[in-house]
C-alpha cells in the first residue's frame, strides 16, 4: 500500500479576479531587466540574455502583513509586473508566447540585499538573499481575457505613501513575450508558473512598520505592511 509518511503541505494558491483560485507551481524571476535599475546596481545595461533566478512556491503570499525576515539588516523592495502561465509551453516562439499566458498581477521581489551582495562577492548562489519565507508578496491575478496583454503602462511602488519607484513596463530590456520564449527554451513551463519580470530603479530599504503599495497601470495593485 502506498501512503504519505506525513501529510502533504497545502498548495499555495492565488485569488483570481472574477472568482476561483490559481495554484502556484514554480516562481521564476528576471534580474536586470530595466536599464535604470541595472545602472543603479553598478552594471552595464547591455542587451544580454536574461538572468533568471527562482523562489520557492511557498514564498508567494497575498497576506496583508509580511514578517521582517531574519538574518538581515538590509531588506529591500523591488516592485514588478508578474506573468502567470496558463498552458504548457516548451521552446515557445516569441510570436506565440501570449498564447500560454493566463494573466498578470503585481508583486514585490523582497531581497535580503546584504546576503545577496555577500553571495555575489563570493561567487555563490543568491538563494538566501532572494528565496526566503514570504519573499514574494503578490496581488490578485487578472486574466488576460479581462485586461489584455499589457505592453506599456506605469509601474510604481510607494512606501508609507511616498513614491520610491516609477517606470514604464515598456522600458523593460526584455519584453514579456521575449522572456516567456527564452525561459521556455530552458525549462518546460506549465500552468501555475509565475514570472517576476524585473524592477525599475529606486530600490531601497524597508523597516518594520513600513506600508508598501505596488501598482501597474491597467493591471492591479497590492498593499502589504512589514511587521
Amino acid at each position: 500500500m502506498t501512503y504519505f509518511v506525513f501529510p502533504p503541505s497545502a498548495p499555495t494558491v492565488l485569488p483570481v479576479s472574477g472568482g476561483g483560485l490559481l495554484p502556484v507551481r514554480r516562481v521564476f524571476c528576471v534580474g536586470r531587466n530595466y536599464p535604470d535599475h541595472v545602472r543603479e546596481m553598478g552594471n552595464d545595461p547591455a542587451r544580454e540574455p536574461p538572468v533568471f533566478f527562482t523562489k520557492p512556491a511557498d514564498a508567494v503570499t497575498t497576506r496583508p502583513t509580511i514578517p521582517f525576515p531574519p538574518a538581515t539588516d538590509n531588506l529591500h523592495y523591488e516592485g514588478e509586473l508578474v506573468v502567470v502561465i496558463g498552458r504548457d509551453g516548451r521552446s515557445v516562439p516569441e510570436a506565440a508566447a501570449k498564447d500560454i499566458i493566463f494573466g498578470y498581477t503585481v508583486g514585490c521581489d523582497l531581497t535580503r540585499r546584504d546576503l545577496q551582495t555577500a553571495a555575489k562577492k563570493a561567487g555563490q548562489p543568491w538563494d538566501m538573499g532572494k528565496a526566503f519565507d514570504f519573499s514574494a508578496p503578490v496581488g490578485v491575478v487578472h486574466p488576460a481575457d479581462e485586461i489584455g496583454h499589457p505592453a506599456k503602462g506605469t509601474i510604481r511602488l510607494s512606501v508609507n505613501g511616498a513614491e520610491k519607484q516609477r517606470g514604464d513596463i515598456a522600458d523593460m530590456i526584455w519584453s514579456v513575450p521575449e522572456i516567456v520564449s527564452c525561459l521556455s527554451g530552458l525549462v518546460h513551463l506549465a500552468p501555475g508558473d509565475l514570472i517576476f519580470t524585473g524592477t525599475p530603479a529606486g530600490v531601497g530599504r524597508l523597516f518594520k512598520g513600513d506600508r508598501v503599495e505596488i501598482a501597474v497601470e491597467g493591471v492591479t495593485s497590492h498593499v502589504f505592511t512589514v511587521v
